[in-house]
């Protein structure tokens, strides 16, 4: 019993002890000559491989040849023995290439390139074990990467190839460039050995000489090419250029090339003669703009703004062109002698540059807001630009202007009111325009020429929409007074039907605040209208306690019916017209005098209404003598022998078209006049809100707060300063004499 428990403790004692492999104590013994069999062994394997006799060897055992070499500590030696042949290789390679003529050289170059790599490839295969071990351990290069840097130090790096290679490279793509065909198989495979040989090689090697040489090739080309060829033609040329270098970038060089070859052919053939091409006589971009060649301008754009600086000239000259253009065509007499060519040229002035700017430069936003720019500089150098543009747009407002219909409407507001609207948004005297537009407004709602109650609405909307509610308040108020006149007409008619009068009479009342105030002409109406007007007077006041009519016999018009020896008309005349035809009734012949005193009519407009009818379309009257201009001392008889082929007909007022010189100084004192109080409120506004503010930030904010009417002129600003001042709205700063405060 004793013995077998002490056999299980010594069991126990064994399980708990280390397990130990000892070496032979006797180690075998190696052939000495081993390493020296195996290194000749691979040593002739890879001089096989070299002269592509690979296929009788086996790759299994000089794989095992190799295993065991580095297995047995011989790594060192296999791995120095290898790069040494190697070396020889590459040097036998070089020599190669170096004996052959220019013409096989590319050609050579790539053939010994193309085995090499080969080789190398079945080299690493057989050392593999080699590479994954003694490599890695003792941080050599692999055997592979070896073999390329020898190549390229020993072959591609020996000054007399590379500057062989180098220069053949530059003369068949210098021969391709002239128009010659080259084989570009060889081209792509020698760029690629040296992106193979490494990113250095190919950019200190190749890419580097190769933009050098492209920048002195194009800057000859350009200069040579630019001097004799219109702009438009250079610009294809550099197009053409431009994709031949894209295209050769594809097919044999390294794609990283592209950016800086781009670089160099817009530096030479666009970026150095910006300036001339702009500039050139008879073919550079103003002759572009005038001739509107949308394809040469598209190119223009396309080729400028891949460089720096490039659109930023062209716009300039462009905006530049427009301001020139502008400033003579807002200064010709001739022009300016007719509103509707006026605005008729502004406006296809505009159109053409936008659509410019629209297809050949993309819509670009710098080159419309320059455009815009011009456009608001030579607008505003003619002071009757918001004139003639309220006039134009009264004479598309009107009926029949565009031969009446609803097609002609709906064509104005489509096309016109926009376009029109484009232009008004560059004057800066808006209020000025304001000021015509409510007395062209006027004549049309109070002769019922209006074509479109919807198109006369749109229009305020736009320019509410541009300058706000205080802009158009009067002139929807005047749509108002249109509408409530005729509810009282209806209510005055009702109220005679019982005690109808021989003549029918429509009265528009008209709120003063909202009309423009004309002085109040004076004249004698017949006996007929002047009872008609008593009755709605009375009929008014009586329903409007406390209120005043005031009668304007010049802003009507009246319907007549004419009997003439050989005819019969209905005519529709003005008010002046009706008053002054009624009065040959008594007699034929009267004279201008005789005229004047019995119709209280006003001399100029007693001349214009007797201009109308005695020298215009319908002659109803005979001036005696005959002349273009009425005088004093002229007599008019009612002209029995006048015939007309319609029987109703209208006889307008001689068209006083722009306003005279005086008449235009005397609105524009008007509107001063009128500015003041919109200055003073500004004034008012921002020093309440501020308290205290110095002089010049005063006049700034009041600046651009009334930008959107008008601008006003900084001395006028400081004037409205010190009216305030003196009505102790405002008070200078004790000690500061350029600083105001608010007084509450």
């Amino acid at each position: 019993r004793k013995q077998k428990a002490s056999g299980v403790s010594t069991m126990a004692a064994n399980k708990k002890a280390a397990f130990v492999i000892h070496p032979f104590k006797n180690p075998p013994q190696r052939d000495p000559e081993i390493v020296e069999r195996n290194w000749e062994l691979l040593r002739k394997s890879i001089s096989e491989i070299f002269n592509k006799n690979a296929g009788s060897l086996s790759f299994e055992e000089l794989y095992r040849t190799g295993y065991n070499m580095v297995l047995y500590r011989h790594g060192e030696v296999l791995y120095n023995n290898v790069v040494g042949v190697l070396g020889k290789r590459t040097e036998d390679l070089r020599d190669l290439v170096v004996a052959t003529n220019d013409e096989v050289f590319l050609q050579t170059l790539r053939t010994v390139w193309d085995d090499h790599k080969t080789a190398m490839l079945m080299v690493r295969d057989i050392l593999m074990y080699m590479d994954r071990t003694y490599v890695v351990q003792h941080k050599k290069m692999q055997i592979y990467d070896q073999g390329i840097r020898l190549f390229r130090d020993n072959v591609v790096h020996l000054p007399q190839l590379k500057e062989r290679m180098l220069q053949l490279l530059l003369g068949h793509i210098t021969r391709e460039r002239n128009g010659e065909a080259i084989t570009r198989d060889i081209l792509k495979s020698t760029t690629q050995m040296l992106v193979d040989l490494g990113k250095d090689v190919y950019n200190n090697d190749f890419e580097v000489p190769f933009l050098a040489k492209t920048q002195e090739f194009y800057q000859i080309e350009s200069q040579q090419f630019i001097t004799s060829n219109s702009c438009s033609d250079y610009m294809k040329k550099v197009e053409k250029r431009l994709k031949e270098e894209t295209e050769r970038v594809s097919l044999y060089l390294d794609k990283e090339t592209e950016k800086g070859l781009r670089k160099v052919v817009e530096t030479e053939l666009i970026q150095k003669h910006l300036s001339t091409l702009v500039h050139m006589e008879h073919s550079g971009l103003v002759a572009m703009l005038e001739a509107d060649k949308i394809d040469d301008l598209r190119r223009m754009h396309d080729l400028f703004s891949r460089v720096a600086g490039g659109l930023d000239l062209v716009r300039e000259n462009l905006c530049l062109h427009v301001r020139e253009i502008g400033k003579a065509l807002v200064s010709d007499e001739a022009t300016n002698a007719d509103n509707i060519k006026y605005v008729h040229a502004l406006l296809d002035l505009k159109d053409k540059y936008s659509k410019i700017i629209e297809k050949s430069f993309d819509g670009n936003k710098d080159f419309q807001n320059g455009l815009n720019k011009a456009f608001e500089y030579f607008i505003n150098l003619n002071q009757r630009s918001p004139e003639y543009l309220s006039l134009f747009m009264d004479h598309n407002l009107k009926s029949g202007s565009r031969g009446g219909g609803k097609g002609g409407v709906e064509d104005l507001i489509d096309n016109t009111l926009e376009r029109v609207m484009m232009l008004f948004r560059y004057l800066t005297e808006k209020d000025m325009f304001e000021k015509y537009y409510k007395q062209h407004l006027a004549k049309r709602l109070l002769s019922d020429r209006s074509a479109s109650e919807d198109a006369e609405r749109r229009v305020i909307v736009m320019l509410k929409s541009e300058c706000g509610y205080q802009f158009t308040s009067k002139l929807e108020g005047m749509f108002n007074d249109i509408r409530m006149s005729a509810h009282q007409m209806d209510a005055f008619r009702e109220h005679t039907r019982a005690n109808p009068t021989e003549t029918d009479i429509t009265v528009k009342v008209l709120a003063t605040g909202c009309w423009p105030t004309t002085a109040q002409g004076k004249c004698n109406p017949p006996r007929e209208i002047e009872s008609c007007c008593e009755a709605f007077k009375n009929f008014y006041l009586r329903q409007h306690n406390g209120r005043v009519l005031s009668w304007q016999m010049n802003m009507g018009n009246a319907d007549l019916k004419a009997v003439f020896p050989k005819s019969k008309h209905e005519i529709n005349v003005p008010t002046y017209h009706m008053i002054l035809l009624v009065l040959f009734n008594q007699q034929n012949t009267l004279s201008f005098a005789e005229l004047a005193e019995a119709s209280g009519i006003s001399t100029p407009e007693l001349k214009r209404a007797l201009q109308s009818l005695a020298n215009g379309k319908f002659k109803i009257l005979v001036k005696e003598p005959k002349s273009r201009e009425v005088n004093e001392a002229d007599t008019f008889t009612f002209n029995s022998e006048f015939k007309y082929k319609m029987v109703r007909f209208k006889v307008q007022s001689v068209k006083s078209g722009r306003e005279t010189a005086d008449e235009q100084h005397k609105t524009q004192e008007k509107v001063e006049e009128d500015r003041k109080p919109q200055i003073d409120a500004s004034i008012v506004r921002v020093m309440k809100a501020r308290k205290t503010m110095e002089h010049n930030n005063l006049v700034a904010e009041v600046l651009r707060q009334l930008q959107s009417r008008f601008s006003p002129n900084p001395a006028t600003i400081k004037k409205r300063v010190e009216s305030l001042i003196e009505r102790e709205y405002l008070e200078r700063v004790p000690g500061d004499m350029k600083t105001y405060q608010y007084l509450a």
